[in-house]
């Protein structure tokens, strides 16, 4: 009996310690919960209410820095840029103006380039930084990205300079042609000889003008506004009339062939400049007695069937270096014989963003000597309808495989 009641009473103070431990350890644990943490001073009680929630709706990079420039608040954008790490402010130049505001309350701003995030290529991030007092202990820095903007400001400034330089040389010529006309006044074959280059440059002008308009209009209209099922065949004989006077002077042999009654979907007018321009520059840059051949063919693709329409000339080539620029505006692989031909440089560039904004695209095989195919793909008509859009192409039922091209006819 003894034993047994040792044994209760022991067990009696095991019982009565593990309850206080249980007790103590329950009080700790509340007090714990209810002392404020690092993060929640920093984000509740050292920011100014609606600080966080007018942070987080800001475009701009955003980061509070306290009086020990560690980090208070930082938008995912500054994050995602590289600003902040390891809860430190990582721009140098940044820390340094932030260390000048809070001494003298200052609002500062500078544009920097910093290193791009992840890449070893060197590339430049530029960046627009203000920096101004929150408060009286905090810093809040803005950090625009400006990387966009410059590179499209630099693609209008090559436009303008390339502009001016295509339009001066022209109208140069016209003026001294024009004042040759004049000393030769009494001559008159070399009368004729300055007129015939006048209307040369005129033609060359005017065609500047025209493609110029013809960009700026493919870039603003949205082609799907007054998107239409266009038929493939009617393109190719417009294209053909636009280019046969001068394949009869040079003797080039046109051939269209390839599948029939074909329809793709977009903007007629649209199209129809992007494929004469294909055929156009085929013509203008193959030598005399040579071929010409269009065809169209329909080929099958995940999103839906679409069109190809090949260009192929047996012309000078490309070379593999000017493969990737020659879509760019003012481009030429041969200055000297797009001046010859009359060429501007912007009937490629035409091509290509006509393609994009149809959901198409254009491709290019060459080989120096041996000529060069370009290949529009647009999507079929009868494939767009089935993605959702309010028309179909008419009188056509849509294969579901790709058709082998059948021999081009030659067209007189």
């Amino acid at each position: 009996m003894d034993v047994n009641a040792a044994v209760a009473a022991l067990a009696a103070i095991a019982g009565a310690c593990t309850g206080v431990i249980a007790m103590l350890a329950f009080r700790w644990s509340e007090r714990d919960q209810a002392r404020p943490t690092r993060t929640s001073l920093h984000t509740d009680a050292v920011l100014p209410p609606g600080v966080d929630t007018v942070l987080s709706v800001l475009r701009s990079s955003a980061v509070v820095l306290d009086e020990s420039d560690s980090v208070v608040k930082a938008s995912s954008a500054a994050y995602a840029l590289g600003l902040v790490r390891g809860g430190k402010l990582a721009v140098e130049p940044m820390l340094h103006m932030a260390r000048d505001t809070r001494r003298d309350g200052e609002i500062r701003q500078v544009e920097l380039d910093l290193p791009r995030r992840g890449t070893g290529r060197g590339e430049a991030l530029a960046v627009s930084a203000r920096v101004a007092p929150l408060g009286s202990r905090l810093v809040l820095l803005l950090v625009e990205d400006l990387t966009e903007a410059r590179r499209i400001e630099a693609v209008r400034r090559d436009f303008v300079a390339n502009v001016s330089h295509e339009l001066k040389t022209p109208v140069g010529a016209l003026s001294l042609l024009s004042e040759a006309v004049m000393d030769a006044s009494d001559d008159p074959e070399a009368v004729m000889r300055f007129a015939g280059r006048m209307q040369i440059e005129a033609t060359r002008l005017t065609n500047l003008v025209q493609e110029l308009i013809d960009l700026s209009r493919v870039q603003n209209d949205d082609p799907l506004e007054d998107a239409e099922p266009v038929r493939v065949d009617e393109l190719v004989a417009e294209a053909v009339d636009r280019s046969r006077h001068t394949a009869t002077t040079k003797q080039i042999t046109m051939a269209a062939g390839g599948t029939q009654d074909l329809f793709v979907w977009g903007h007629r007018g649209q199209l129809a400049a992007a494929l004469g321009n294909l055929v156009e520059n085929a013509v203008n840059y193959s030598p005399a007695h040579t071929r010409v051949g269009i065809a169209a063919r329909r080929v099958a693709a995940p999103g839906g069937d679409l069109i190809e329409i090949a260009v192929t000339d047996q012309g000078i080539g490309i070379p593999d270096k000017d493969k990737e620029r020659i879509f760019e505006r003012f481009y030429r692989v041969d200055p000297a014989r797009s001046r010859a031909t009359g060429g501007t440089g912007l009937g490629l560039a035409i091509v290509k963003h006509v393609a994009a904004s149809h959901g198409g695209e254009v491709t290019v095989w060459s080989t120096e000597g041996q000529g060069s195919t370009f290949t529009l793909r647009l999507p079929e008509a009868g494939a767009v309808r089935q993605n959702g859009r309010p028309h179909g192409r008419p009188h056509h039922d849509s294969a579901t495989t790709s058709e082998p091209l059948t021999a081009p006819e030659v067209l007189p």
